[in-house]
């Protein structure tokens, strides 16, 4: 996907206003790491065993396609209907229903997965595997001790990355929809599961939201519910109140995009279609008129999955500690590594064999040593020689826990996209981009009435004038001043100013408002402040001189 010059712009802006929203009032951290990474990380992950998706190829042409879409496409099954199947199901709706190479009516092949992330070799001789990131949350859960650090060992606090992820899609279509190199913005929240309460819930918990829960839907309704959100909290649709929070924020911000509510909707991912981290997940979705009810964001608690596997595949202790206000003196079991046993088994290995029987429950691990003779810790095959549990009386002065994740993720291409399509409008045969005033990749056009006189000299002055402001300003003296309009509203330009003979005469311009193609008389030297004002505190046009004004 390439971004032209304006496309490249509202990205950006897009990308500036999810900051100002999300991460400046919440003081959530942002850091940067490695599209590339090491294999192992999604090793630990769960990513090379879970991003595949299932693909079938033409046996005449040879082309390849994602079986589920062509299920979907060709017979009306749903999403929710092929996250069900697995291959020999797959199979026989093909068979079943005699489905047909779209592109030449070949037979189909059997159905197979397909590795969905990008692999490459890292090192000049190729001996280690990577992956190009299928999301940006990893990055952030390699890091996490830094980041808590930085945090001030506190929680609940949150880290955002925004950057390119990577998807081997089989079938990438639908323009900004689908594609295999796209940014997003991954947000993971880590917060104490025993005292998961979000203090600032009572600034949403009257917000409306449009619900289809996994309840309503394993029955068959796909008319949303809409509910506030305390009632959803309180009937457990929702079952994290910060999870809660973000849905909120989220829909908020698509307003700021120019989305109202009742094109927006939260639909609850079923067992089998959330991912392989998600104890609960709702998918954003927005209505576009090309494609239908699309997802923007994906919303889930990913409990402490990640870290906890990270913790274990690595050996770095990536609890947190939590002191008590007093210390409390308990009995408990407690299962204690035996190193002479545990050195010479486990070898270079021994550190983190130690670190994931601090993490094991004691109960289990005793369980399963009485009925298997071993116990998994991790990787690990623990034997009763490595360990001994015994009672012990403890003074505990906290608790150290590996805190849980709420992710909200939004997909800033689809952003874009929607950004575009609820800004798009034709007025008198003319196409007009009336994207929100902070959104538009160009904020003012400073025009020339004639390019002779020194119209032309006076107009380069102002255009000056406003650059210095902080303005991205769009110069055009290219035709007659109504094409120009016209070529200014297609990009989406909120004001344009147009330079004429008064302006010589009494340093006046006319200042012309793309929505309503409004215009009004206004003072140079006062047009800086008061368009910056127009711009910052989003007033009314014809605030701007509080003068009548006249149609264009």
């Amino acid at each position: 996907m390439t971004y032209g010059h304006l496309g490249s712009i509202l990205k950006r802006r897009i990308e500036t206003k999810f900051r100002q929203f999300f991460i400046e009032p919440f003081h959530i951290f942002e850091m940067e790491s490695s599209i590339v990474t090491p294999g192992k990380v999604f090793e630990a992950s769960g990513h090379v065993d879970a991003f595949r998706e299932p693909m079938v190829q033409c046996a005449k042409c040879k082309k390849k396609f994602r079986a589920d879409h062509l299920l979907q496409e060709q017979i009306g099954l749903s999403d929710t209907e092929t996250e069900k199947l697995g291959l020999p199901e797959i199979a026989n709706e093909i068979q079943q229903n005699d489905i047909k190479c779209p592109e030449c009516q070949g037979k189909l092949q059997r159905p197979k997965y397909f590795m969905t992330m990008f692999t490459t070799t890292i090192g000049p001789y190729s001996e280690s595997v990577g992956y190009g990131r299928p999301e940006a949350a990893q990055g952030i859960f390699v890091e996490f001790k830094r980041m808590y650090e930085v945090a001030r060992e506190r929680l609940p606090f949150g880290v955002v990355q925004i950057g390119v992820a990577l998807r081997n899609e089989i079938s990438p279509r639908q323009g900004l929809i689908r594609l295999r190199e796209f940014t997003i913005a991954d947000i993971e929240f880590f917060f104490d599961p025993e005292e998961s309460r979000c203090p600032m819930l009572a600034e949403v918990e009257e917000d409306t939201l449009h619900l289809i829960p996994a309840v309503n839907k394993l029955k068959g309704v796909e008319e949303p519910v809409n509910i506030r959100v305390r009632e959803a909290l309180q009937k457990n649709f929702i079952r994290e109140e910060w999870q809660a929070f973000f849905m909120v924020l989220a829909k908020r911000f698509l307003n700021e995009l120019g989305i109202p509510d009742d094109k927006q909707r939260f639909v609850e991912k079923l067992e089998w279609e959330r991912a392989h981290y998600s104890s609960q997940g709702y998918d954003q979705e927005i209505f576009l008129h090309r494609w239908g009810w699309t997802e923007v964001s994906g919303h889930n608690c990913r409990t402490n999955y990640d870290l906890a596997q990270h913790m274990s595949h690595s050996g770095v202790d990536l609890q947190v500690f939590k002191e008590y206000e007093k210390p409390i003196r308990t009995e408990k079991l407690v299962v204690e590594p035996i190193p002479s046993e545990i050195g010479p088994t486990f070898k270079k290995d021994s550190t983190r064999v130690v670190a994931a029987l601090k993490e094991a429950v004691v109960k289990d691990v005793e369980s399963s040593l009485k009925e298997n003779g071993f116990f998994m810790a991790g990787p690990f095959k623990i034997l009763p020689k490595h360990v001994k549990i015994v009672r012990r009386e403890i003074e505990e002065r906290g608790r150290r826990f590996i805190p849980h994740v709420i992710e909200p993720s939004f997909g800033l291409d689809r952003l874009v996209y929607a950004a575009l399509e609820y800004a798009y409008s034709k007025r008198e045969d003319r196409n007009i981009l009336m994207l929100p005033r902070d959104l538009a990749p160009l904020q003012v056009g400073v025009f020339p009435l004639v390019t002779k006189n020194g119209l032309p000299r006076k107009a380069r002055a102002v255009q000056k004038m406003f650059r210095e402001v902080g303005l991205l300003v769009e110069y055009d003296e290219a035709g007659s001043i109504g094409r120009r309009y016209a070529r200014a509203d297609e990009a989406g330009i909120p004001l344009c100013i147009t330079i004429d003979y008064q302006t010589l005469k009494d340093d006046t311009a006319t200042i012309r408002d793309r929505d309503s193609w409004k215009q009004i008389r206004v003072k140079l030297e006062k047009m800086p402040q008061q368009v910056c004002t127009y711009f910052l505190h989003k007033n009314d046009f014809t605030h701007i001189s509080g003068k009548n004004t006249c149609q264009q």
